[in-house]
């Protein structure tokens, strides 16, 4: 793994202010394992709001030949995030969602990364697993898995909140809505977590060896869905996509993509807003307390927490055509990432953005699920895995402290967590 590198906090700052403006670099992950990115948009968002990098970052571990970040825009206001995310005339999804352009062989459809008419079709077909009513179904079986993992925790010993908490909770309720064999659930953390992993991250040694475990994840699921084919529709993911008229003829690689997605969508967000719970009520202690003397603030405390954490740092889109912002013209093909960890900080948008308050009235404004026909579809089930987790902690524990500094995604994309060990005093 390449050596990450580490500043403190005046560092950070006194980089991100002494770095010439075309110099800055935002989706380079040495900037990500400590959090050294925050001066960087606070001064993108004041001085350079439309901020174009010329000659990104590149991991030292490509594949000859395969494509990299190349030249990109970042967008990192508010209320300038939101007028690209919902305007789909000028701004396509395709070919991806990620700055890195996609191999030409190893392109996977997906169908965040699709435009109307297809995006709307693939997305519908799986819509009915997170309705209202599914929800309101899966809610006891969510309660039932959080109550048992948290009476099996430790009191008054140290052990990995992500592990013993945030993955297992995720990928429990992964395993229902794919009806994956339980036994083998944590396969689905691996692939979400090689999904996003280039081999600079440590996970995995090579991008050979990346596209080798995501064909597994390809094998163990076209075995999955030659069953459910030929069975009774049912309400699990895959067996929606393999009955669904739109999509049950879709090539392995588009199958392989839209798992991806529906992988990494249900276990990377919601995991780490787990574990941002916790670091975060660390940070501000006197949040924990405010949702412990009143329960009612829990759900407006997980809209603030999703706010505050940001799981993905960002969407990418391409232009479709000139767009003008900010005095700057963002030329057809170009893209743009819309940094939604910046846009959830911005103090137009956001009185002290950089504080945990779970009373914040416009905490539901957050752009975390991002916005327009492409907002997260399953944003609602995050919301209430995560509501149960806070009333269950609430009942049961006073203080969960952190014991030093978590380990955090080595990525731009991916905001989250990978050790955090914590003790719950007794």
């Amino acid at each position: 793994m390449s050596e990450a590198i580490k500043m403190s906090t005046s560092e950070a700052e006194d980089y991100a202010y002494s770095t010439p403006l075309e110099e800055l670099d935002v989706s380079n992950p040495n900037l990500w394992d400590n959090q050294d990115y925050w001066p960087i948009f606070e001064r993108m968002r004041n001085e350079a709001p439309l901020h174009f990098c010329k000659t990104p970052w590149e991991s030292p571990f490509r594949l000859e030949g395969s494509r990299g970040v190349g030249s990109y825009w970042s967008v990192t206001r508010y209320d300038d995030i939101m007028a690209i995310d919902t305007n789909h005339k000028a701004f396509s999804s395709e070919p991806t969602i990620v700055l890195p352009d996609p191999d030409d062989d190893f392109t996977l459809p997906m169908f965040i990364a699709m435009d109307q008419p297809k995006h709307d079709v693939q997305r519908k077909t799986v819509a009915p697993a997170v309705s209202p009513q599914s929800l309101a179904q899966m809610s006891t079986l969510i309660r039932e898995r959080t109550i048992h993992v948290l009476d099996s925790l430790p009191i008054n010993e140290e052990f990995d909140w992500v592990d013993k908490v945030s993955i297992e909770l995720t990928t429990m309720m992964l395993a229902t809505l794919f009806d994956f064999p339980f036994e083998d659930r944590r396969k689905l953390t691996r692939w979400s977590d090689v999904a996003t992993a280039g081999p600079e991250t440590g996970l995995v040694e090579s991008e050979e060896q990346r596209r080798a475990e995501l064909y597994e994840c390809l094998e163990y699921f076209t075995g999955l869905w030659n069953e459910r084919v030929n069975a009774e529709p049912s309400f699990d993911l895959i067996s929606m996509l393999a009955h669904g008229e739109e999509t049950r003829n879709m090539d392995p690689l588009e199958y392989l993509g839209n798992l991806i997605l529906l992988i990494v969508g249900g276990n990377d967000t919601t995991r780490n807003s787990m574990s941002a719970s916790i670091y975060a009520t660390n940070l501000f202690p006197s949040e924990w307390d405010k949702m412990k003397q009143n329960v009612d603030l829990v759900p407006n405390g997980v809209a603030e927490i999703i706010r505050w954490q940001t799981p993905l740092a960002y969407m990418r889109r391409t232009a479709l055509e000139d767009y003008e912002m900010h005095g700057q013209t963002i030329k057809k093909g170009d893209k743009v990432a819309m940094w939604y960890v910046s846009g959830n900080r911005d103090e137009r948008k956001f009185e002290r953005p950089n504080e945990l308050i779970v009373d914040r009235p416009n905490a539901r404004n957050h752009i975390s699920f991002g916005f327009g026909i492409h907002r997260c579809f399953g944003n609602r089930l995050a919301e209430l895995q995560l509501q149960i987790l806070w009333q269950e902690m609430l009942k049961r524990f006073d203080k969960i402290e952190v014991i030093g500094k978590p380990t955090f995604s080595h990525s731009s994309f991916v905001k989250g967590y990978t050790k955090m060990m914590v003790k719950i005093k007794g």
